[in-house]
């Protein structure tokens, strides 16, 4: 599961990459040094620990997407309902509700959600 925690720096980095993927690794490391101001070793550094991680992969010279952003963001939600709630969707909801009332348009879009899943 450590897959999906990632630094603020890291994040960043695969929200560029998952912007502008596949990308040339050559054109990766200008990118970055305009955006970041990072050097090429720190742009391939932050690369192999996302790739170590199985989000993307260096293929040739050229930066794919193996984990995409939404999936990442599911897996990421996932990670902590298991983490803070012990993975129930019911409580993570129950505690939610009670700091910040639901709107109706909120509460149509879960019960859409339920009525889905159980299909």
């Amino acid at each position: 599961m450590e897959q999906y925690k990632l630094g603020e720096m890291e994040q960043k980095f695969a929200e560029l990459i998952w912007e502008r993927a596949p990308i040339a690794t050559g054109e990766l490391t200008k990118l970055c040094e305009e955006v970041f101001l990072w050097k090429r070793t720190t742009t391939y550094t932050m690369l192999k620990r996302l790739c170590d991680r199985g989000i993307f992969a260096n293929e040739s010279g050229t930066v794919v997407v193996k984990i995409g952003r939404e999936e990442f963001q599911g897996g990421q939600g996932e990670q902590f309902l298991k983490e803070t709630f012990g993975g129930s969707l019911p409580s993570f909801l129950a505690a939610f509700s009670r700091r910040r009332k639901l709107n109706d348009k909120e509460i149509a879009a879960l019960k859409k959600l339920i009525e889905e899943s159980e299909s």
